[in-house]
């Protein structure tokens, strides 16, 4: 770099969450010529215009794409039993090109877009994430921000130590949570407080990160499996009906990980309509399913219906909330469903991004695959997503789902 205050945000390609290379691996042996295209959105208003940050972020995206995984870092992919060699060999001589992302602004928005084949597209999303979040609250007075999330983050330890010995006797699953805040993080020295503060202090309660660096620094359990752009690639396959795209994906996962990573995400249409394709079949299957948008209340009970529907014992599975938790809110839904089965809390913004200063609300979605637009329906309307209105009503029809 020729500016002599570039400071690098990103300096280790593990730097990603877990769900990101299994995802990449599965689609490395599945259809490793999808064609996807992302783009960045911010839910939220900003205290200044992210078109500020447009050259920083350029900067930043030049110096990810010269990174390479070193030997140590793959080293550490190959001793997780569910990563192939062949995909850590691929890994070797992957690096991302500058070619297929690019940074523009459209008054105060910012604007980035990651277009081409999947197998390179797929892992930019939660490095532009946390790209975008750095360089934004470096503008804000770091140390009284720290100083303040460190605070937050002591009264959240002594919250789950209060609730835990209440629990500690009478429940027959144990609470559980792991951090999911990489890419909402105030940054990176942040997360790392949080990450070896909560290691240390609350062992019997924080079982990992999504964080795969954190997690291989600290000797942590990596925690992942799949996002919605799993379920994406398979709207987008002719060889697939849309109706059927759902138990597609599900069943791909299944043929790649053969009872690893059975975390079943359920509302890229909704609730309901996954539960129509979550047979017997998947629901042996698949250990626990994830919830990410609706009343979880109303999603845990709906998941425990299925479950005795179908005379599978609850307590062999797990719910994993996922939704703008925080420890209170986790608390909460462990108090209401831990003794009929196993939970697990990811916990992300809250855990990372509590200084004082409102986080930044942002995403960056695959929008289209192979050319065709992909649609998440979700059961928040807000956390909907589609360029395509006349697919969104096609996919509502199809799946039965009105407005």
């Amino acid at each position: 770099m020729t500016n002599a205050n570039f400071v690098p945000v990103i300096k280790s390609l593990l730097e990603n969450d877990l769900y990101k290379f299994t995802m990449w691996q599965a689609l490395f042996h599945s259809h490793p010529a999808a064609h996807a295209e992302y783009e960045f959105k911010c839910r939220n208003t900003p205290e200044y215009p992210l078109s500020e940050l447009a050259d920083e972020l350029d900067a930043q995206l030049d110096y990810l794409c010269s990174l390479r995984f070193d030997e140590g870092e793959l080293d550490y992919l190959r001793s997780l039993r569910y990563i192939k060699p062949d995909f850590v060999d691929f890994l070797s001589l992957f690096h991302l090109q500058r070619k297929f992302i690019t940074v523009s602004t459209e008054g105060e928005h910012l604007r980035v877009r990651a277009i081409g084949p999947m197998v390179h597209t797929l892992p930019f999303e939660i490095y532009v994430l946390q790209l975008v979040n750095e360089l934004y609250f470096r503008r804000f007075d770091k140390a009284p921000r720290i100083e303040e999330g460190t605070k937050r983050l002591h009264q959240k330890i002594e919250t789950i130590r209060a609730g835990a010995k209440q629990i500690a006797n009478n429940r027959p699953h144990p609470f559980e949570f792991f951090d999911f805040g990489l890419r909402r993080r105030f940054s990176a020295e942040m997360q790392e407080l949080v990450v070896k503060t909560l290691a240390a202090e609350v062992p019997q309660h924080f079982k990992g990160t999504s964080n795969v660096h954190l997690a291989r620094k600290y000797n942590l359990v990596p925690i992942g499996t799949h996002a919605h752009e799993w379920f994406g690639l398979f709207q987008a396959q002719e060889t697939v009906r849309l109706r059927n795209f759902q138990k597609a994906a599900l069943q791909a996962w299944v043929d790649e990980y053969r009872g690893d990573l059975g975390n079943a995400l359920t509302d890229m249409v909704g609730m309901d309509a996954f539960l129509e394709d979550f047979d017997l079949y998947f629901a042996k299957l698949f250990d626990s399913l994830r919830h990410d948008s609706g009343d979880p209340i109303v999603w845990g009970e709906k998941a425990l219906a299925h479950y005795a529907k179908l005379k599978i014992d609850a307590h062999t599975k797990r719910l994993v909330f996922s939704d703008g938790l925080n420890v209170d809110k986790a608390f909460e839904l462990y108090d209401h469903f831990s003794d009929r089965i196993m939970t697990g809390f990811g916990i992300g913004t809250n855990l990372t991004n509590d200084t004082g200063v409102t986080p930044l609300n942002i995403v960056m979605k695959l929008i289209r695959c192979n050319g065709q637009p992909v649609c998440k329906i979700s059961d928040t309307p807000g956390k909907a997503s589609c360029s395509d209105p006349t697919f969104v009503a096609y996919l509502r029809q199809v799946f039965n789902k009105p407005e």
